[in-house]
């Protein structure tokens, strides 16, 4: 005959549970306390959100500047702080070999450039880039792995 047991409704960490140990191959006691330790030390959980990108600085001194977008798997966002208004000037994102799929580049620039161009370094495409930048302009590039393109998306 089974035994009936009263419901307790503000357990505490020293209040005792069943476990099955499967060692044993019967039911055990143990601690509340010991039961929460183990999913503590077992249980882990996504990262909620996106990481914050990697910040990457560069001050271009001369028209015809070439920026390489730090290649490390990671969001990057790009600062350029030109030193004056540039005629010309260019990034070349992370290679297609080893940049990680939904990556993302953020690019802003505190001065004009008139001609820009945004080097794919080996993508198939890079639609809607830019051709040339305002001062305080900014635009967001993202990369899709199936299509090996990246992708202006703001």
């Amino acid at each position: 005959m089974g035994r009936n047991y009263t419901r307790k409704t503000d357990p505490e960490l020293s209040d005792l549970a069943f476990i099955w140990d499967v060692a044993a191959s019967d039911w055990r006691l143990t601690t509340l306390s010991a039961v929460m330790s183990l999913y503590q030390n077992n249980l882990t959980f996504p990262d909620a959100g996106r990481p914050e990108p990697n910040t990457q600085y560069s001050a271009p001194s001369a028209t015809g500047f070439t920026i390489l977008v730090t290649d490390n798997n990671e969001d990057t966002h790009l600062i350029l702080t030109p030193a004056a208004a540039y005629a010309d000037g260019a990034i070349t994102l992370p290679a297609s070999g080893t940049v990680r799929d939904k990556q993302i580049v953020i690019v802003n620039s505190t001065k004009q450039i008139s001609t820009f161009v945004v080097n794919g370094n080996g993508a198939t495409g890079v639609y809607g880039a830019p051709t040339s930048m305002g001062a305080d302009d900014f635009f967001t590039l993202k990369y899709d792995q199936t299509v090996n393109s990246w992708y202006r998306i703001g």
